[in-house]
């Protein structure tokens, strides 16, 4: 009895971090634990807790006598999310391809079709939940537990408010479609084409995921030399 309680509490987690980053929880409004137990059809209890550790995260915050009401965060702390899930993810990935066995990937390819799937039916939250395993999965595959950790705390920060108009126009499932490549470029050990891919896949963030035009990663300014001569005096 207690596990199932502690299974329907970690669904509800999983599903109210996925409505945080697809924006389907805003900032600013309220959330009761028995309205949104009415969505999940389950009691309130699993909702309160499960809420109760996204407080925790800092991913809401309490509102006494109400609910709960998710947290805004900055743009330029989004920013640096994703230049962190850049510099981590990307070689993690590329080492993961260079361990994965065929097995490995038979097992990554229905997740990876999942992703479509949710992309093809509009369902964000099933969309953003199936990323989110297969890319935690993938990364496992390095052998560094920590990292997947703190990669999945950083992907429960990020925001795609931008999703809804493209699950709308049908975008969505060309960017779904790009987890079945990076298995096909494992498969073929082309290590140079899924690095340029998981880089612009998780561009997307900060780009059309986002609701805005795709940019470059941020680059911090190199000093020129006589910048650097005056640093010196």
């Amino acid at each position: 009895m207690l596990e199932a309680r502690r299974s329907v509490r970690s669904q509800v987690a999983h599903a109210l971090r996925a409505a945080l980053v697809a924006g389907q929880m805003r900032p600013g409004e309220i959330y009761s634990a028995p309205t949104l137990a009415a969505q999940f059809g389950v009691s309130p209890t699993p909702v309160r807790e499960a809420m109760l550790d996204l407080v925790k995260e800092g991913l809401v915050e309490t509102v006494p006598n109400k609910g709960f009401r998710a947290t805004e965060p900055t743009d330029e702390e989004l920013d640096n999310i994703t230049e962190i899930r850049q510099l981590l993810e990307v070689p993690m990935t590329v080492r993961a391809a260079g361990v994965a066995t065929a097995d490995d990937l038979a097992r990554l390819r229905p997740m990876a079709q999942r992703i479509v799937e949710a992309a093809q039916e509009k369902d964000l939250i099933a969309y953003i939940e199936q990323d989110r395993v297969f890319h935690l999965e993938l990364l496992a595959l390095a052998g560094n537990a920590d990292l997947v950790s703190l990669v999945g705390e950083l992907r429960s920060r990020t925001r795609l408010y931008g999703l809804t108009r493209l699950a709308a126009d049908g975008e969505l499932v060309s960017s779904a479609a790009e987890h079945l490549r990076m298995l096909d470029l494992i498969a073929a050990n082309d290590r140079r084409g899924l690095e340029r891919l998981i880089k612009a896949h998780i561009g997307h963030v900060r780009g059309s995921w986002a609701g805005r035009e795709e940019r470059p990663s941020r680059r911090r300014p190199r000093a020129t030399p006589a910048a650097q001569g005056r640093s010196r005096q």
